[in-house]
């Protein structure tokens, strides 16, 4: 079958793709940005990347109108719109209108659990996405979901960052909220296994884990995996606005995305049961099964896609990415530094390792300074770290960073930086005729901006020196 999935650069759609291209369906990625998409996609036979924003009608036409079926998987978590629900809404019906002129006989959303009647804004937007999407014209699969536990999600991220560095915790009363984690691997094993199924036309199930825990109870779990003694106390007494910044500054999520899992995570999040398991024949993991598998993939260094890569992790970036490969030459600062390079595959195995576990090689205690002070004006931080030790894919997040382009045959790696700055600044490290150029560009905004940069030059003379005197060192 030819099968579009949209949200094809998100956690879900990257893992999606390769089971149904082993399967020999023919695969269409919809990204808003073909930077994005996995090169190794241009080397296979069953997969195609065409761009397409269903927020801008007028490039829906790059859609085939021979598709079968459609995954939906556009959500935005953590938009900074505060009119994210129209956006969402948009999104759908430009979508419907689409793909009702097509061929598509099936469409299959993953949503969320939506059984109480007090819910979060971002699950009453997915209760109305899905009205959005019905249609006479196609047939409409909805799976809703609770908490996705893998290596990469969200939830388990944020999860590891509070178990490994809080011993003790004095925690928001919403630990106490009852849900039904499942794993990342059960979601793409029900999304799999449905493609063409005529028997779950027009009908909605919801998917859940085998075990009602309450996030409390799965922190400690957590811990027993990792093989840590923890603490928990929840107090009532923490408002939402308090738990929104307790997650920020002990997490690596961002305050938007803080601010709305806080709200998502007061909400009990309990599946109906239905037949769906047996009609797939899915026998869901519990959730230390889950979290033992994410690490097994953690150790293995094959993460397939992470929250922090999305953009919606992102500080400072909402559009193309294409738009900032260009680095700008005018009105600029730049502090500008070559080397001789004497082993070249080394040095372009340094530049693809840098940041995240593996620092900065030099002067990283100064790294770490400008991430506390970015955390504390409401940046990012260092705290994304990055998803591949060894390996760097365009729109990785990476500390504070965001990659911009990355190709080793061209040996040219650039950063865009998504830290708070009074203006915008690039890291491009190239290495041409044997040597490596490695040059810091900022592009100032008003007098804080220049200011900016004569405060922070004495600090860069001594960090960009030393960092490419280790890339090229053997």
């Amino acid at each position: 079958m030819k099968i579009l999935i949209t949200g094809a650069t998100g956690y879900i759609g990257k893992r999606l793709i390769p089971l149904l291209a082993n399967d020999a369906h023919h695969v269409v990625c919809a990204v808003r940005d073909k930077l994005r998409a996995d090169k190794n996609y241009a080397e296979e036979d069953f997969i195609d990347v065409i761009e397409a924003d269903f927020l801008k009608p007028e490039t829906l036409h790059n859609i085939p109108k021979d598709i079968d079926i459609v995954y939906y998987l556009i959500h935005s978590m953590s938009n900074s719109s505060k009119d994210f629900e129209s956006l969402e809404e948009r999104c759908a019906i430009n979508f419907r209108n689409y793909i009702e002129t097509t061929n598509t006989k099936q469409v299959i959303y993953l949503s969320g659990i939506t059984n109480e009647d007090n819910l979060s804004k971002h699950l009453q937007s997915r209760k109305h996405v899905e009205d959005c999407l019905k249609s006479d014209v196609y047939n409409l699969t909805i799976f809703k979901a609770g908490i996705i536990v893998g290596s990469g999600s969200s939830s388990f991220e944020i999860i590891r960052d509070i178990v490994e560095k809080l011993p003790f915790m004095i925690a928001p009363k919403w630990l106490n909220t009852r849900t039904q984690p499942l794993s990342v691997r059960d979601v793409l094993t029900f999304l799999h296994r449905s493609a063409g199924r005529e028997d779950l036309y027009n009908q909605s199930f919801d998917v859940f884990g085998s075990e009602v825990l309450t996030y409390k109870q799965m922190l400690l779990q957590f811990a027993e995996v990792r093989g840590l003694k923890r603490y928990i106390l929840t107090v009532p007494v923490m408002t939402p606005k308090l738990s929104s910044y307790w997650l920020y500054f002990v997490t690596s999520t961002s305050y938007k995305l803080a601010t709305a899992l806080v709200d998502s995570m007061g909400v009990q999040i309990i599946g109906k049961p239905s037949n769906i398991n047996d009609l797939l024949k899915v026998n869901p993991l519990t959730y230390k099964q889950a979290v033992e598998l994410a690490f097994e993939k953690i150790e293995q260094n094959s993460i397939v896609s992470s929250w922090k890569d999305s953009m919606i992790s992102s500080g400072r970036l909402r559009n193309n990415l294409h738009k900032y490969i260009n680095v700008p030459k005018f009105g600029c600062f730049k502090d500008y530094k070559e080397r001789k390079v004497i082993d070249t595959d080394k040095t372009i195995n340094k530049i693809w390792s840098i940041g995240g576990k593996n620092g900065w090689y030099y002067g990283t205690f100064l790294w770490k300074i400008r991430g506390y002070i970015d955390k504390l004006v409401g940046g990012i931080g260092l705290r994304r770290g990055r998803t591949s030790p060894t390996n760097l894919e365009v729109g990785d997040a990476l500390d504070f960073w965001r990659v911009i382009y990355a190709d080793k045959k061209q040996q040219k790696l650039l950063l865009y930086a998504e830290m708070r700055l009074p203006g915008e600044a690039w890291l491009e490290f190239k290495i041409e005729d044997g040597l490596l150029k490695q040059t810091a560009t900022f592009r100032p905004r008003g007098l804080w901006g220049r200011l900016y940069w004569y405060s922070v030059l004495p600090f860069h003379g001594f960090i960009f020196k030393g960092m490419i005197n280790k890339l090229v060192d053997v």
